[in-house]
Formats: C-alpha cells, sequence, structure tokens
C-alpha cells in the first residue's frame, strides 16, 4: 500500500516567472504559466518531493476577460467573470482545455494530452477538476462528443423545475443582480429568463457574495418543492455529466477532484461512479465535502476520499493558533475512526488562508508539527498546495482577490516563493523548511509502520503533568511487523524535554517488546538508546514547534 500525497497547483500561477504583479494586470502584463511549464526537470523535481498525484487545477476551459474570439473561443461578457482571469470553477466548456495554458492555442489539447504523458513518465498520477454544480453564466461547448447535445439545448425555459431540464430558471425574469452588468461595456449582459445561480440561489437578482458567475446545474431535485428529488427517468444531466468523466478518464486523467461534491444528490454519484468505474476501474474520486453527516453517504456513492476540513483540518489549525490544546487530535480522528483510510488531510489549498499569512500563523514553522500529524498519524493520502513547502505567505492583494492571506484564483499572477525557489533565491529559511517537508513526505511515503502500519494514541495515558503538556504535546504510535514509531509533537514555542506514557495496552496491542533499544530519531538522524517498559515513560527531545519520529527496530 503507498502512501499518497497530492501536491495541487494552479498552472496559470506556478510556471509563471513575471513579477510584475499589477493589481488586476491583464494577461500580457503579469503573464500566465503554461501546461509546457511542466517539463520533464520540472516533474522529476516535483517528484523528489515525495509527490504521488498532482492536481493540475483549473485547466478546464472557463469564462475569462482575455479575448480568444480570433481563435475561435466566444467572449464572455466582463459582467459575469470575476477578476480578469476568472474563476477555474466557472466552466465554459467542460471539453476543452483553458487557452491561457497553451503556448499554442490551436494545440491546447494537444499540450494537455502530452503533460499527463510527461506526468506518467516521470512517476506521478494526474488529478483534474470535474465541476459538477454549476457551470459559467455563459457556457457554450465547442467540441462536446458527437451524439452529445449542449448543456441546456433542449430544456423548457418557461418551467422554473424540469426534471430534464440542465438549468433552474425564473420564467419571464430578466437576470438582475445587484451590481453593474455593463462592467465597462456599451451592451449590458442579459439573460432572459434568468438562470439560478450556482450557489442554490433560486431567484434572478443575485449579490456580489453570490457565485453569481455560474449557474446550478440541475440533477432532478426540486428545490423549489423542498429538495425533492425526481430520479426516474434517469435525468438528462446525469447522462451528460458521465460523458464528461468518461472524456477525460479516455485521456489518462487517473483522478478528479469533484467540487462542491456534497452539492449534488448522492444518487448521482452512486449512479454515475458505479459506472464510470466499470469502464476504468483505476480512477480515483476526491469530493470536496464538508459536511460530516454525509461523509458515509458519500463515500458509499463511490467517492475514494473526501476533505477532512471541519474536522482534522479545524482542529490542527486551531491548534496551531493556540486556540485549542494538541488533545483535541483525539477526537478530530475518533471521529472519522470507521472511514480513516477514506480521509484527506491537508494544511492549505487555494480555499484556505496561507499557514504563513498574518490570518492564520504568520510564520509557516508554526506548523511543523501540525504537517508531521497530518503526514503520520494513519494511512490516508495528504495534500500539500504549491508553495506551502516554502512558506508561501499569501498576503498579496492581486485584484479581484484582496489582501486575504490566500493566494488567488481569479487573477493573473506569479507566487513570489516559486519564482524565486526556480531560480535557486530561497531564503535560508524558506529552504530549511522545504527540507523539513521534504522529509517528513520521505517518512510518510518510506515508512510501512505509515502506510501501512497500526495507529495507537497515547493521549489517554498522558494527562497533564511536569513533564508532559497536552494542550501543546501530542504523541501516537505506529507500528508494523517489527517496525515502531513513535511521534511527539510540540505545538509550543519553546523547546521541550518531554516525558511519554506507554501503557500496557500498547505493548499487547502493537506486540511490542520490553527493553532497551536503539531509536533512530529520523529527522536529525540521531540514534540513541530508549528502554520500553509497560506503563512507564521514556523522554524525548522535541524542538518548539517541532517534531521527534523515533523509530526503533525489534
Amino acid at each position: 500500500m503507498e502512501k499518497i500525497v497530492i501536491y495541487q497547483v494552479l498552472p496559470r500561477l506556478y510556471g509563471n516567472r513575471n513579477t510584475t504583479r499589477k493589481p488586476n494586470g491583464t494577461i500580457s502584463e503579469n503573464g500566465c504559466g503554461k501546461l509546457n511549464d511542466f517539463s520533464a526537470k520540472e516533474l522529476k523535481e516535483i517528484k523528489n518531493k515525495g509527490i504521488t498525484h498532482i492536481w493540475f487545477t483549473g485547466v478546464l476551459r472557463h469564462a475569462t476577460k482575455t479575448d480568444y474570439s480570433a481563435a475561435g473561443i466566444p467572449r464572455q461578457h466582463p459582467a459575469v467573470v470575476k477578476g480578469c482571469a476568472g474563476s477555474p470553477y466557472a466552466i465554459a466548456d467542460y471539453y476543452d482545455i483553458d487557452p491561457d495554458l497553451a503556448v499554442d492555442v490551436k494545440w491546447r489539447m494537444a499540450e494537455f494530452e502530452s503533460l499527463v504523458e510527461r506526468t506518467h513518465k516521470a512517476g506521478m498520477k494526474v488529478i483534474i477538476d470535474f465541476v459538477p454544480n454549476h457551470v459559467a453564466r455563459q457556457y457554450k461547448s465547442l467540441f462536446q462528443p458527437k451524439g452529445v447535445k449542449g448543456l441546456g439545448d433542449d430544456d423548457d425555459t418557461t418551467q422554473g423545475f424540469s426534471p430534464q431540464n440542465n438549468f433552474y430558471y425564473c420564467p419571464g425574469e430578466q437576470f438582475s443582480p445587484y451590481f453593474d452588468i455593463y462592467s465597462g461595456q456599451a451592451e449590458p449582459y442579459v439573460e432572459l429568463p434568468a438562470k439560478a445561480t450556482g450557489n442554490d440561489h433560486f431567484d434572478s437578482r443575485p449579490g456580489r457574495n453570490d457565485w453569481y458567475e455560474t449557474v446550478k446545474l440541475n440533477y432532478g431535485v426540486d428545490y423549489y418543492a423542498g429538495g425533492i428529488g425526481l430520479f426516474h427517468p434517469t435525468p438528462d444531466t446525469w447522462h451528460k455529466m458521465l460523458e464528461i468523466l468518461k472524456f477525460w478518464a479516455s485521456k489518462g486523467v487517473d483522478a478528479f477532484r469533484c467540487d462542491m461534491a456534497e452539492m449534488v444528490p448522492a444518487a448521482f454519484w452512486s449512479w454515475a461512479l458505479d459506472k464510470l468505474k466499470q469502464a476504468y476501474p483505476e480512477v480515483k474520486i476526491i469530493g470536496e465535502v464538508y459536511n460530516p453527516s454525509l461523509y458515509r453517504t458519500y463515500i458509499a456513492s463511490g467517492f475514494d476520499y473526501l476533505y477532512d476540513k471541519v474536522g482534522m483540518y479545524d482542529t490542527l489549525r486551531a491548534i496551531t493558533c493556540g486556540h485549542c490544546p494538541a488533545s483535541a487530535i483525539t477526537g478530530a480522528w475518533q471521529a472519522t475512526d470507521d472511514i480513516a483510510g477514506h480521509m484527506l488531510y491537508f494544511l492549505e489549498n487555494h480555499d484556505e488562508q496561507r499557514i504563513a499569512s498574518d490570518f492564520f500563523a504568520g510564520c509557516a514553522f508554526k506548523a511543523v508539527p501540525a504537517l508531521a500529524v497530518s503526514l503520520l498519524l494513519r494511512q490516508n493520502p495528504f495534500m500539500l498546495f504549491e508553495g506551502e513547502e516554502y512558506g508561501e505567505k499569501g498576503m498579496d492583494a492581486e485584484g479581484f482577490s484582496g489582501r486575504d492571506g490566500r493566494t488567488t484564483i481569479f487573477d493573473y499572477w506569479s507566487i513570489d516563493t516559486l519564482c524565486r525557489a526556480a531560480s535557486n533565491q530561497l531564503t535560508a529559511d524558506e529552504q530549511r523548511l522545504a527540507d523539513i517537508h521534504t522529509k517528513l513526505i520521505g517518512i510518510a511515503r518510506s515508512e510501512k509502520a505509515v502506510s501501512q502500519g497500526q495507529f495507537f494514541d497515547l493521549m489517554y495515558v498522558n494527562p497533564a503533568s511536569s513533564s508532559f503538556n497536552p494542550f501543546r504535546h501530542y504523541a501516537f504510535l505506529r507500528k508494523a511487523g517489527n517496525e515502531m514509531l513513535l511521534v511527539v509533537a510540540n505545538f509550543g514555542d519553546m523547546d521541550e524535554e518531554v516525558k511519554v506514557n506507554i501503557p500496557a495496552h500498547a505493548f499487547d496491542y502493537l506486540n511490542m517488546t520490553e527493553g532497551t533499544h536503539k531509536a533512530h530519531e529520523l529527522l536529525t538522524g540521531i540514534t540513541t538508546p530508549l528502554t520500553l517498559a509497560k506503563d512507564s515513560s521514556v523522554s524525548a527531545t522535541v524542538a518548539a514547534h517541532g517534531v521527534a519520529v523515533y523509530k526503533i527496530t525489534f
């Protein structure tokens, strides 16, 4: 069994070395990364970080203010585009590649296919987004397969809801949002009848805080009647979305990260994923699901992995910021213990604030213990966001995306740490942080105790004492065969000599041997003797905001 480590990249940002960074700048002013930036050399360097899967975010064609009409691509009205570059989640054509990412626009699909081939040759797998809940307001496919009709082509627009419609409508009402529908253009954006907005806003007047640039897709759920599902006969949207999944799987895509999966009925996922996996058994499905009460429903529907956001992520963030005790990790993993292998852990992604930002920890090193816990606690996958390994701060005000501690998905921009990493200009601290990431990922990937082993939480026998502080310290064991890891994380801001109690039950449960053993600390390489005895303690030296990982071979 392999420990999966996903690296999320936005190609628009990742390879862009233009440092103009003009707020609200155009593509010609600020530049744009390309698919071809992921050369064999670049992919090898990503692989060397311990990455198994790359999530190429924003590769499908989406609404943008950049004019590609000369290439036969319809212009999008700027009133319904967020930012100059546009949101990667306002899909304008499910069967097309974003022209921004192509060196030669007319060969954009070939460039993507070549990227898939290079990534596979580098020994990694490819993840792309599947955005099933909503599309751009001016969605129009140029490349849908023969025999597949366009979204909305056969809709009865006189009906607010019909189970065979692809969209929801406000019959007789024009799209009239609470903002300017001209956006500097001579002609306003016109939509009649208005379609429902992507964030389940079912009238014709979305506001600026709504997903106003998108329209909600209809999977046969009558929201006007309280959310009743009418799934027989199979809604037309189901068939069209399954074809999209099969199309990209046929191009060698290994996994799909499904945006806002819980906004699409589980019945669709059960139907579609069963058919998809019959055709492509190796394809993996990752769901962005935030409601813990739905986790098991969506796993039963065919999802391989789900975001553990409101559980483990929120807990580790609160601990890192000093808002709750390290012992809260126990409750976070217990909440999903029966589905532990299906939970995707992460500390950053495009939706969340950067660790080093002023809105999170202010310093990336403060999250090293959280990184260690995320990587080593269980067998499940971990996700890293581009630049996270260097402590990217995300404190730019890029344009549509203000100074909010996040890296923009709406604007043409470049990422400071990635630009400097490419030219070997990282600071000593940034390089040290990158080395810590590589070492911890390497431990997670290479140690069988992590990828295959059993887990034992030591917190219940380590209450507050002069040598152990459950507010700052967290300790656990991993074991596979005759190899065991003792992991002690220190979320505090002082170096600590921590004494960790190990109960007799751990010896019995993990088949551990008492006695004095050589313990190899995997981060420092230092070997030290540790005496293990039932219901006794061992001492571990742990740096501030650090972790000690002792390996014992019985």
